[in-house]
């Protein structure tokens, strides 16, 4: 693989290719993609919904929206950082093609934005429930009915894919979704293949799926242009990760797992005097004390150990990248970039007591049970009443029903598959909010 190609500018529907250098520095094709997302409804939804504490009443805990924001401004610094070192190694980029570093910080800090647009309500749970209906519920009477890849799609049904399909999709008059950057789509998805082999190797491009079967060739289209590897041939698809995938992995690798434990310290789910040992054991090197000890109160304290501490595995982070640049580009390079970290004791450390205390908290645990039942009755509900259409057997109550689904999500004059997918992907559209709401709605507990 090579950079020239993998900082493609081209979008679905381009007839010719887009050149670096004759780019409006002002508004560059890959901040157009970044612009696209925060403005697309898809994003929008995520202000309610679950990154770690379902229907949370508090006003500092993370939902998807503020943790993606943080993300994609961590994403850009690594993305700035490493750019900046990848054009000092290889200068033809700049002096040949017009690239600056700040094109890497814009396609990393855009693919970061939208690394939870096509995550269901309830946090992961909210995956896990769809695939149930499916594996082990009530909608397992399709299972016959699908391709073995089909239905392999829903019975895992992953939010990485649904945010490629959300993102690229044609719609009636409008083609190509989004239509962002190949470069950004590139980078956005963690695993490039469909969903069998279920994970080949011990590769973590492999660890999960990354597109359905209705946007297979889209993404091949996507990977063949950006010059990707290919990993797998014959009738399975897979190919090698983009590189840059791999700053946004570790961007929420960062995120997740200093915000969240600050969550937990702000729930008073985990001590704060417990909390600040541990964050100071992953700054030592670089906290300077005597600052650290003029801070007053201890949630400025906290404030000053994470941002600390989301500097270091930065810089971290940069130099692993940098350290195994050709590897990456081969396709070589089999773990995240904070597998390989200094700090992977402390980061381990932290993660273990947030798993312990916030993930397993009783409230986490409570209404993560109460969203599996909301989420298998509404595609129940929903999917019946497509079925029986399909069949031309629908009853005035599935009719109703279907009058409440918006008008995209009601055409029945497609596959089997394509009903059940669509329908997974509108019920993964949802907000907790609107999830519970519409649970209520059709259980008749609210007129």
């Amino acid at each position: 693989m090579n950079w020239e190609e993998l900082l493609s500018l081209r979008r679905k529907g381009d007839t010719n290719k887009r050149l670096r250098k004759e780019q409006d520095e002002t508004r560059l094709g890959f901040d157009v993609d970044y612009d696209r997302i925060i403005f697309s409804s898809a994003f929008r939804s995520l202000q309610d919904k679950t990154q770690v504490i379902p229907l949370s009443n508090t006003d500092f805990v993370h939902t998807r929206l503020t943790h993606s924001l943080e993300v994609s401004v961590v994403g850009r610094s690594l993305g700035r950082l490493t750019g900046k070192k990848i054009l000092e190694k290889h200068p033809y980029l700049q002096e040949v093609h017009g690239y600056k570093f700040n094109d890497f910080g814009a396609i990393v800090a855009a693919a970061a934005l939208a690394h939870d647009i096509g995550n269901p309500p309830f946090g992961h749970s909210g995956e896990k429930a769809i695939g149930e209906y499916f594996k082990t519920g009530a909608g397992r009477i399709f299972e016959d009915e699908l391709t073995i890849k089909e239905y392999q799609d829903i019975i895992d049904f992953e939010g990485n894919a649904n945010g490629f399909k959300l993102m690229t999709q044609d719609r009636e008059g409008v083609e190509g979704g989004l239509r962002l950057s190949n470069a950004t789509l590139g980078a956005f998805m963690k695993y490039h293949k469909e969903s069998l082999p279920k994970k080949p190797t011990k590769h973590i491009a492999d660890k999960k799926f990354g597109f359905f079967q209705t946007e297979k060739e889209t993404f091949q289209n996507v990977a063949k242009d950006l010059g990707l590897r290919q990993t797998l041939d014959g009738s399975s698809v897979a190919y090698a990760r983009h590189p840059l995938t791999f700053l946004v992995e570790a961007a929420d690798d960062i995120c997740y797992t200093i915000i969240d434990f600050e969550d937990g310290i702000n729930l008073g789910l985990i001590s704060e005097d417990f909390a600040l040992e541990y964050l100071i054991k992953l700054v030592k090197d670089t906290i300077n004390t005597k600052k650290y000890h003029s801070l007053i109160y201890k949630e400025d304290r906290l404030s000053y150990l994470r941002a600390l501490a989301i500097n270091t595995l930065i810089q971290d982070a940069v130099a692993i990248f940098m350290q195994n640049e050709t590897a990456i580009l081969q396709g070589d390079f089999h773990v995240s970039l904070m597998d390989k970290s200094k700090y992977d004791a402390q980061i381990k450390d932290i993660i273990s007591l947030s798993v312990q205390k916030v993930y397993h908290a009783q409230e986490v645990v409570e209404k993560e049970i109460a969203g599996y039942t909301i989420i298998a009755d509404i595609l129940d509900v929903y999917i019946n009443a497509l079925v029986e259409k399909k069949k031309d057997n629908a009853s005035n109550y599935h009719e109703l029903v279907l009058r409440t689904l918006p008008e995209f999500y009601r055409r029945t004059d497609i596959s089997l598959y394509k009903i059940l997918l669509n329908t997974c992907c509108y019920v993964a559209s949802l907000s907790d909010s609107s999830a519970v709401h519409i649970h209520n709605k059709i259980k008749g507990r609210q007129l």
